[in-house]
């Protein structure tokens, strides 16, 4: 992992893990999906793999540490593996067009990402005896509001960071 990477995933990890809390202060966590945000954001500055891991480990790592998201039901591990998918696959992308522009890389994701979990929370429900239909839906309407907050807010902050941040010269080809 390169270090760019590294310190990229450690800054938006740690903003996952505690932006959460702020909104949980004012009971709308659940609603606007602060976890999220940092975490789709950060799949657009690094490469697919640790975009993938970090966002696989934040929540069960949050999980394990406040509660939020709790593991009974298992919302953590099924928050873990959708926003795994959904940061690889915007990390995928513009790894491969770079110049793809944001919003119609990462409207497509969030709605593939919300259909995982809605697929995993039916699956769970059934297997822990819940109304999987009713839980679906639940998790699918409450979701909504994140969504668009990250449709409005992710694709100008990973525009700026795009202009702020220059690629390092190879330093091979600098050389005399």
């Amino acid at each position: 992992m390169r270090s760019r990477d590294l310190a990229y995933s450690g800054l938006f990890g740690a903003a996952a893990l505690l932006l959460p809390l702020l909104f949980h202060l004012v009971h709308l966590g659940h609603v606007f999906m602060p976890m999220y945000l940092p975490l789709v954001a950060l799949a657009f500055f690094v490469r697919p793999a640790p975009a993938a891991m970090t966002a696989f480990i934040t929540p069960l790592l949050s999980g394990a540490v406040t509660g939020m998201p709790p593991f009974f039901p298992p919302i953590a591990p099924s928050m873990a593996i959708e926003l795994a998918a959904m940061a690889g696959i915007i990390a995928l992308v513009k790894q491969r067009w770079p110049r793809a522009n944001e919003w119609a890389v990462l409207l497509p994701v969030l709605l593939l990402g919300r259909t995982i979990y809605v697929a995993l929370v039916c699956g769970a429900s059934l297997v822990i005896a819940l109304p999987p239909a009713f839980m679906a839906g639940v998790s699918l309407v409450s979701g909504w509001p994140g969504l668009i907050l990250m449709a409005i807010v992710v694709p100008p902050v990973a525009r700026l960071g795009r202009s702020l941040v220059r690629p390092v010269p190879n330093a091979e080809k600098s050389r005399p």
